[in-house]
């Protein structure tokens, strides 16, 4: 088996007159995050260091926001599908996942149990093998400004040599 390890990053720009998903989980907040899908940034994030570990195309290639089907998707389906991909052709099995989301606003600690639950679940992993922690930007740029929130998450996963 070979142990891989991934990285991914994500950043939305913060707008009125949508909601905002992180993790999964809907936060109450003002402002949602824009994108072609529901802009969730820590699952885009997850995505992408899953992909990049298995050496497959990143999340932009393989769900293209040019394709009407992930119009308004929510994100949890996409890293539904990356699971799938991963397990049902015995692929690989994750080892651990550490993610970081920076936002100045809203306060996101007492979410993250949530969005650990809902994660987990999908990825088929325990609590303690899921890290998620919120971090702010110190009132600097455009996250500190509150105009966007970004996330980068790692991951460690054994894949299955051929």
């Amino acid at each position: 088996m070979k142990i891989r390890t991934g990285i991914g990053f994500d950043i939305h720009r913060l707008v009125e007159k949508r909601p905002l998903y992180l993790g999964g989980v809907v936060i109450p907040y003002h402002k949602g995050l824009l994108g072609h899908s529901d802009g969730d940034c820590l699952i885009h994030a997850i995505i992408d260091a899953l992909l990049g570990a298995m050496g497959e195309k990143d999340i932009g290639q393989r769900f293209p926001d040019a394709d009407i089907r992930f119009k308004n998707i929510r994100s949890t389906l996409l890293l539904g599908r990356v699971a799938e991909m991963m397990f049902e052709e015995g692929k690989a099995r994750i080892g651990n996942i550490d993610s970081v989301v920076i936002a100045e606003k809203p306060r996101l600690a007492p979410h993250i149990p949530k969005m650990k639950d809902v994660l987990c679940n999908i990825l088929g992993l325990a609590a303690e093998d899921l890290g998620i922690k919120a971090s702010s930007h110190e009132g600097i740029g455009p996250l500190g400004r509150e105009e966007a929130i970004a996330a980068w998450a790692n991951v460690l996963i054994f894949l299955e040599e051929n």
